[in-house]
């Protein structure tokens, strides 16, 4: 059965795994250490290896950039080519054969007015945005297609809109080309 030097054996292991155990965490301290020089709370702050300086910025830094971008001549520069590649995010809800989908077809959008295909339900919120906006001018459009959800807050469309003014663009031109 069991012996002394079984049970001998058996401590030993027990005590070597946790002898190597304790200086594998001595060794690692040593290498990387993570806290304050002084080693306990309360020390005060400690110096920083480098600092990067940030500028303090006036909020809505990149909403002025948006805001600057000149939306006619982005028009007139827009290739209705590149649009109808872009329409490929919008196919899964939207036709251009003139039935609907889970969103009306867009085929005529531009210069249509707002919320005005017939037998499609359309939310309480795209309905009453149709007072603010009545018409899809290339204008409304690239406003709406930058964040559907912010331009009509409780709109049905999931899509999160188009981050670039040039993909609105060229996907107005295409939409413009399919009337």
């Amino acid at each position: 059965m069991f012996n002394t030097m079984t049970v001998t054996k058996a401590a030993g292991a027990l005590i070597g795994a946790l002898l190597f155990l304790m200086l594998a965490n001595w060794a690692a301290s040593g290498l990387y250490h993570v806290g304050s020089a002084g080693g306990g709370e309360g020390h005060g702050e400690s110096a920083q290896a480098y600092t990067i300086p940030v500028e303090e910025s006036e909020g809505g830094g990149e909403a002025e950039a948006e805001e600057e971008i000149d939306f006619a001549a982005l028009m007139e520069a827009a290739d209705p080519a590149a649009g109808e590649k872009g329409f490929g995010k919008c196919k899964a809800c939207h036709k251009l054969d003139g039935s609907d989908g889970v969103g009306p077809h867009l085929n005529g959008v531009v210069g249509r007015a707002v919320a005005s295909v017939s037998g499609f339900a359309y939310s309480d919120a795209m309905v009453s945005h149709a007072g603010e906006a009545p018409e899809w001018t290339p204008e409304a459009l690239q406003e709406f297609l930058t964040n559907p959800k912010a331009d009509v807050p409780g709109t049905k469309m999931s899509f999160a809109g188009l981050k670039k003014p040039e993909e609105r663009a060229d996907l107005i031109a295409y939409l413009q080309s399919q009337q």
